[in-house]
């Protein structure tokens, strides 16, 4: 007896050491089980409690009567269901008439106290079945991407979502996208994860980086075409215009419009083309838009005019030649000049970590979902790197990119460099690769104690 107590109290100590230090492994050991046997016990009394029943049939009361026996409780969702994951728990639910997924939507915070668990969200699957995942801890505290995902061309897994899914890029579902975050939000860290995942990918990126190229500028073995000043990235943009308009010229040409082929084989975008005709896809990143929209005399405003207008057109346009844009900026509002929200417009994809100001968030969400809104606003501080992705469709995540330092996006690249294509349009602003001299450390002033 003595040694059957010590071997429990060892297994306590253990799990609590494991919640406490690793819970993503007390969760794989012990926490995934208990959470499943408390969803079974407490499954019909807290549907009820959070009133997701509907009464018992007509004709079971009318029989209950009939036959005298006990009325008949009422009926929670039928579970088809119960899943576990590395993160959590997915329950599979079948709605019954007269549900709504609305209501387990509504549920869900009461469902997350009911069941003990650390977040519950839900989902509509199709008409009656809904699928329910909670989690068993914060996968956002320590966020490790899991080993096998769902990679595709031009689908790039950059974050983790707080349901424990994984947050995916799709360019070719949401071709141009928005990010937006203040200084130390996380932005820069998601950025890398986008180049890292894109570098062993046929693609080509192109950069724009105002800040002298410092962010950018260190991953330019894998970048086909860089620009560190807004004069550059006017003449980089027109380039990118110009490549667009022959993309479109060589669809025409290969777009066999002919009665007896099937209506499979007409080409609409680069990607209905052969593969020996298809041209390099190209993913734009832009780190800093409001570089680009800010003038301070009448020659910017009207490099400024150009630049935005070739930003819009790309954004219009530039998706069935493959071509994909990545804002990112600090500030993104309509005080950045005409334009703005016409190209705001345009980008489908919607990422906002902390910002400084609620017309950001607005000007990310604001036409989107005002939940969206109050979210990014509401971001701490010192919870860098959490951010608020979402669409045009309405929905939204709170998602979180893995930790990736410069020095790991930097090998990441040059591991991949024999993948940067050669575009001949693009040519003249491919990033010279020889090690600059060092820069001269500025004089120091002496002060006058100094110098005393």
């Amino acid at each position: 007896m003595t040694t059957f107590m010590v071997a429990v109290a060892l297994v306590v100590a253990l799990a609590g050491l494991l919640r406490w230090r690793r819970p993503a492994w007390y969760w794989l050991a012990f926490g995934a089980t208990l959470a499943a046997l408390r969803v079974l016990v407490r499954y019909g009394s807290v549907m009820d409690a959070c009133g997701l029943t509907v009464p018992p049939a007509r004709w079971r009361l009318a029989l209950a009567r009939v036959t005298n026996r006990e009325m008949p409780e009422p009926r929670p969702p039928r579970i088809l269901r119960l899943r576990p994951t590395r993160t959590g728990l997915v329950l599979r639910l079948k709605l019954r008439p007269g549900q709504d997924s609305f209501d387990v939507s509504a549920a869900s915070d009461r469902l997350r106290h009911s069941f003990s668990m650390y977040g519950v969200t839900s989902r509509e699957l199709r008409s009656g079945v809904v699928e329910v995942r909670m989690t068993g801890y914060d996968v956002l505290k320590r966020v490790q991407m899991p080993a096998k995902v769902d990679t595709r061309p031009m689908r790039v897994p950059v974050a983790l979502r707080e349901d424990g899914a994984v947050h995916y890029r799709d360019y070719r579902a949401i071709p141009h996208a928005l990010t937006l975050g203040a200084t130390e939000s996380g932005k820069s860290v998601y950025q890398r994860n986008l180049v890292a995942g894109l570098a062993p990918m046929d693609v080509a990126l192109v950069g724009i980086d105002c800040k002298r190229g410092v962010e950018l500028f260190p991953l330019a073995r894998r970048f086909s075409a860089l620009a560190d000043n807004p004069d550059a990235a006017a003449e980089l943009l027109d380039a990118l215009v110009e490549r667009m308009a022959d993309v479109y010229r060589l669809i025409r040409v290969q777009q066999r419009i002919t009665a007896d082929l099937p209506d499979a084989e007409i080409a609409a975008d680069i990607w209905d083309l052969p593969d020996d005709l298809r041209p390099t896809p190209v993913v734009v990143l832009v780190d800093e838009v409001a570089e680009l929209a800010l003038y301070a005399s009448k020659e910017e405003e009207k490099r400024r005019d150009r630049i935005i207008t070739a930003l819009v057109r790309l954004a219009q346009l530039g998706r069935a030649a493959g071509i994909y844009l990545e804002i990112c900026g600090q500030r993104f509002g309509s005080e950045l000049g005409k334009g703005i929200t016409m190209l705001r417009a345009q980008l489908t994809g919607r990422t906002a970590h902390r910002v400084n100001d609620e017309t950001s968030a607005n000007m990310a969400f604001g036409d989107i979902s005002p939940d969206a809104v109050l979210a990014a606003i509401q971001i701490p501080a010192d919870k860098q790197g959490i951010a608020i992705a979402g669409d045009s469709s309405g929905g939204w995540h709170r998602i979180r990119a893995p930790h990736t330092s410069l020095r790991q996006a930097v090998n990441i690249c040059n591991r991949y460099a024999d993948r940067t294509p050669d575009l001949p349009e693009l040519a003249p602003f491919r990033p010279a690769l020889a090690v600059p001299a060092s820069a001269p450390a500025p004089s120091a002033v002496a002060s006058p104690t100094a110098t005393a």
